[in-house]
Order: C-alpha cells, then sequence, then structure tokens
C-alpha cells in the first residue's frame, strides 16, 4: 500500500477539520498515512512518500499564502519528485475575490517538481460540510487510482 503525506496550514481549524477527512479516507482505503503541520514539515521529506498532499488555507484580501507556510511553499521547488503523485485541498471564504488562491498556488509549485497531479484539487468554503466531506473522500479515492495506475 502507499505511503502518504499530508502537510497542512489551518488558522481556525477549517483546513485541519479537512486534512482530518482525508487522512480517515486514506487509511480506510489501507493506505499509511502521515499528517503534519506546515511548520514542522520539510519538502525533502517528500521523497519518502508515493502520494503527496498540502492542505491550505487563503489569507485575506490580497489572497497571500498564510506566514507559516511560505518556507515550505519556496522550499518545495527545489525537490524533486518527478512520479510521485500529489494533490491539493484548503479552506477558504467566497466573500473575497480571490477565492482559495493558495490552493491554486500549491497546485502551480508541484507542477515544477515534476509530481503528477492525481486529482483535481478541493475548495472548501469556511468549514467542511457533508458535500466537502464527500469530496474529499473521493479526492483521496482518485489519488489512490492514480498512484494504482502508474
Amino acid at each position: 500500500m502507499p505511503k502518504v503525506m499530508i502537510v497542512y496550514a489551518s488558522l481556525t481549524g477549517n483546513t485541519e477539520e479537512c486534512a482530518e477527512i482525508v487522512e480517515a479516507a486514506f487509511t480506510e482505503l489501507g493506505a499509511e498515512v502521515e499528517m503534519i503541520e506546515s511548520v514542522f514539515a520539510d519538502p525533502e521529506d517528500f521523497a519518502d512518500y508515493d502520494i503527496l498532499l498540502v492542505g491550505t488555507y487563503t489569507y485575506g484580501t490580497d489572497a497571500d499564502l498564510p506566514d507559516e507556510i511560505v518556507d515550505f511553499y519556496e522550499e518545495l521547488e527545489e525537490v524533486d519528485l518527478e512520479g510521485k503523485i500529489y494533490g491539493v485541498f484548503g479552506s477558504g471564504d467566497t466573500f473575497y475575490e480571490k477565492y482559495c488562491k493558495s490552493v491554486d498556488d500549491f497546485d502551480e509549485m508541484f507542477a515544477k517538481t515534476g509530481a503528477v497531479k492525481g486529482a483535481e484539487s478541493v475548495k472548501v468554503n469556511l468549514n467542511p460540510e457533508d458535500e466537502d466531506t464527500d469530496n474529499l473522500k473521493k479526492f483521496a479515492e482518485e489519488l489512490l487510482d492514480a498512484y494504482n495506475s502508474k
């Protein structure tokens, strides 16, 4: 079974809740999962895993990356993740014009590493509702399918 690493940043707990849903989904599917807050994570650690995930919120009107994940984001570009499967998810607020922009930023950065996008990103408005939970579980299944079919 594949090894999955979930790196996340959460301010209000919404993205952490999303990460826990994804972690539980992968565990149910039989994967070995490690979940770690971004401040304790190093992009080099992704080399030891098969499926790589980042969960992040988007901060403020300017749609900035959260302070606690900026270093991880910048260092990610330097890591060769050729052939690894990746996925990005996160929370935001549709009130803002640039909804969940940090999710898109990480999607673009992962593409520079040689990793393969295993599923479309999941964006959650504020905290995950039932439909979001279903989407996050489906996201995990799609990532696992991408891994199994490579």
